[in-house]
């Protein structure tokens, strides 16, 4: 995993420890971070940015955390388009 993709791996790591995301989010946001660790590039960051879009559409997840998960897909997706 390169240095970008670890970054946005940490961030994800750290709204996983938040406590005031729901349960089910942070096992999603999970879910997101784990597909970033797929030996292939592409199959990796198109599945967490479909699994990040699904979080960010949850009505449940707070305002801080949502502006959060915006910019890590604003990120995969510059690094996607970048990289292909």
């Amino acid at each position: 995993m390169d240095e970008e993709l670890k970054t946005i791996a940490d961030m994800l790591a750290q709204l996983t420890e938040d406590t005031s995301v729901p349960r089910n989010v942070r096992n999603n946001i999970t879910n997101a971070k784990n597909h970033l660790e797929n030996p292939e590039f592409a199959m990796g960051v198109s599945s967490a940015i479909y699994a990040l879009e699904e979080v960010s559409n949850d009505i449940n997840l707070p305002m801080h955390a949502r502006t959060l998960v915006w910019n890590l897909l604003s990120e995969l997706e510059a690094i996607k388009e970048s990289r292909l």
